[in-house]
């Protein structure tokens, strides 16, 4: 027997929808200047937020996170049922720190950029399944602890080439409920690992394209919809080359993406006024965007259904040293007022 909330190949319909209570995002001081600091819970002006160390400030952001989404909620983490977040670093550590100060039971989770979506996806069918009541959903990046990881120190004062993006500096949370108003989380589509051959570890936007499209297309193939039955198509963090690689392969399978797509690494930076390269990347960037400008605007109506497709590109500086190539993969949550 079929499994019944199944639909297609990659696509599940949750039953009992659930609903995002609360968000919070906070925001790195480059990122609060770009043309989406009204949508932030706040704007930290200190990349170091009062540490001594990068790492621990970006552990710092994620509990603020945390703390205000639980907040707006009026919820307490002992009601919360189980915590799902990860970041860029090794071993998550920036999650894993945050959730021993909060003692819920905790998951952790990597999917490179594409966590938060990874988080809403199985958080919602966590739900949907009676298996709680409340989850809390997180992830984080930080320009600084990225760029000692993934490429070189800043103090190396390396020349970026143009495909490059921005790593965000913020941290975003959502507090998923079983019942209660809100946009609801009516589809998830979990993304296969794909892998065109990339090499170049500064141009993530082509290693995450092909993942992206891979979804999308599975998406609507899966529900029997268009491009046009939604508001908005958004994608974590592909950039400016990734996005125009998206909409060349989108074309080639029928589907025609320009007016309902956009990138939240090109919404949240402003790429004439400020020196990102390609535009935004990192857990952050798609974390703010949700969290902020897109869950304010399904709140007033002015989006009604929104496919959100998390991008994250599954390497590590090992495997980049190796040759190998980036295999990526993107996770797609509908999302309707």
């Amino acid at each position: 027997m079929p499994a019944p909330k199944k639909v297609g190949t990659q696509t599940v319909a949750l039953a009992s929808p659930p609903v995002l209570l609360a968000t919070a995002a906070v925001a790195g001081p480059k990122e609060g200047e770009g043309p989406l600091r009204p949508t932030f819970d706040r704007v930290i002006e200190d990349p170091y937020c009062g540490e001594n160390s990068w790492e621990k400030a970006e552990r710092r952001l994620l509990e603020e996170a945390f703390q205000l989404a639980l907040s707006k909620a009026q919820l307490l983490p002992e009601q919360i049922d189980y915590l799902l977040a990860g970041d860029l670093l090794n071993q998550i550590v920036a999650a894993n720190f945050a959730a021993r100060s909060l003692a819920i039971p905790y998951l952790g989770l990597y999917g490179a950029c594409a966590t938060l979506y990874e988080g809403l996806a199985l958080g919602s069918m966590l739900i949907d399944g009676g298996f709680a009541d409340y989850i809390l959903i997180g992830s984080s990046s930080h320009y600084s602890t990225a760029e000692r990881q993934f490429r070189f120190p800043t103090e190396h004062g390396s020349q970026r080439p143009l495909t490059a993006q921005w790593t965000v500096t913020g941290a975003g949370a959502v507090l998923l409920g079983r019942q209660g108003e809100g946009p609801r989380v009516t589809h998830v589509t979990v993304g296969r690992v794909t892998d065109l051959g990339s090499t170049d570890p500064m141009n993530m936007g082509a290693a995450m394209a092909p993942a992206a499209v891979n979804t999308i297309v599975s998406h609507l193939s899966d529900l029997g919809r268009r491009a046009e039955d939604y508001d908005l198509i958004l994608t974590g963090d592909l950039g400016h080359y990734g996005r125009e690689f998206l909409l060349l392969l989108a074309r080639e399978y029928g589907y025609e993406l320009a007016e309902r797509h956009r990138d939240c690494g090109l919404m949240i930076f402003d790429r004439q006024q400020q020196d990102v390269h390609a535009g935004g990347s990192g857990c952050g960037c798609p974390a703010l965007v949700t969290c902020g400008y897109v869950f304010q605007e399904l709140k007033a109506g002015r989006l009604r259904r929104v496919l959100g497709i998390g991008t994250g590109a599954l390497m590590s500086p090992v495997t980049s040293k190796q040759g190998e190539t980036i295999p990526a993969v993107a996770h797609a949550v509908a999302l309707e007022a």
